[in-house]
Formats: structure tokens, sequence, C-alpha cells
């Protein structure tokens, strides 16, 4: 199932949704188109199963960089935070942005990106270096505006989505309202 995934995700990076069929992944994949179907019922299954694969893997990269090293500042865990998002899908932009499109056409946009916006509400909800516990409605909305940006950049096909000064705009984002509910409630 390993090598299928890879290569949906290969198919997707070389020609985004137009050329994502089954046929073309079992090919790129080296497996007969049996053998795919043994795994998945049709392409939007794998396209599901990608996205969540991707989810997982994002979620662990964002615990990793959460936990960070030591007693890492604030700022060096939100900006791990921010990088192991936006690198999710190995930097396969093309599979990224396919991926996102399938999984909003088959209206699955909350389910599939819910796990990693409430993972990173989940640690909002744990207070840092002095930084106020982020309320249950504080964290949707600073989840849910990280993770709109950087929809939105993988959408529209953002040519800064990887560069430095978007990092530190979602860094700063981020940063900001945690900082503004802290000094709220002092």
């Amino acid at each position: 199932m390993t090598a299928i995934l890879e290569g949906a995700a290969q198919v997707l990076e070389a020609g985004g949704l137009a050329g994502f069929t089954t046929n073309a992944v079992a090919e790129r994949a080296g497996v007969s188109i049996g053998t795919l179907y043994q795994y998945f019922s049709d392409k939007g299954a794998l396209l599901r199963t990608l996205a969540e694969r991707e989810m997982r893997l994002t979620i662990v990269s964002v615990a990793k960089a959460l936990r960070g090293e030591g007693e890492a500042p604030l700022e060096e865990r939100v900006r791990a935070v921010v990088r192991a998002i936006v690198h999710a899908f190995h930097g396969r932009q093309r599979a990224r942005k396919a991926v996102v499109q399938a999984v909003l056409a088959q209206g699955m946009a909350i389910e599939m990106v819910a796990p990693v916006a409430a993972f990173i509400a989940e640690a909002g909800s744990i207070p840092q270096h002095g930084m106020a516990r982020l309320s249950r409605e504080q964290q949707f909305v600073v989840s849910r505006a990280l993770m709109g940006a950087i929809r939105a950049a993988v959408l529209e096909e953002a040519p800064f989505f990887k560069g430095r000064a978007f990092e530190d705009e979602l860094v700063r984002l981020v940063l900001s309202y945690v900082g503004s509910v802290s000094a709220a409630r002092a």
C-alpha cells in the first residue's frame, strides 16, 4: 500500500488532478490495477487515504516541533510548527494542492484539517513560558487562522509559500494573537 500511496503522490505532483487516474497510479507504483483495487475502491478513496496519511505525518511533525529542544522559547516552537505544516507532503506542492482540491470537492475539508487544527489548538491550551492558557474559542480562532492562511497559499499557488517572509508572517500571526490574549488577561 505504501508504494501505491507514493505512486499517487508522484502522479499528482507530475500532473495534478487532471492526470490522476488509477491506471496512472498503478503504473507509477509498479503494481497491477487489480492490486490497486484490492486496497482502494476508487481514486477518491486513494486521495482520502493519501490525505489522511499526510495529516498523520503532519501531526507527528507538529508534535515534535511543540516538544522542541528542552526549554525552547515559544517563538522557536511556533516557527517549528509553521515549518512542519508548510513542508507537509515532502515539498510536493502540486500533489498537496491536488489533494486539498479533492478533499474540498468531496466536502471533507473539515474532517481532514480538523486533526491538525485540533492538535494545534490543544497545544494552545497548555500555558507555556508565562503565556496564558487559551480558551476553547481562542484555540479555535488561532488554529483555523493559521491553517486557513496555509490552505489559501497552497490553493492560490502563492510564489512565496515556502519563503522565509511568509513563515515570519505566520509566526507573527500566532505570537501576536497569543500575546494579545495574555495581555488582555493581565
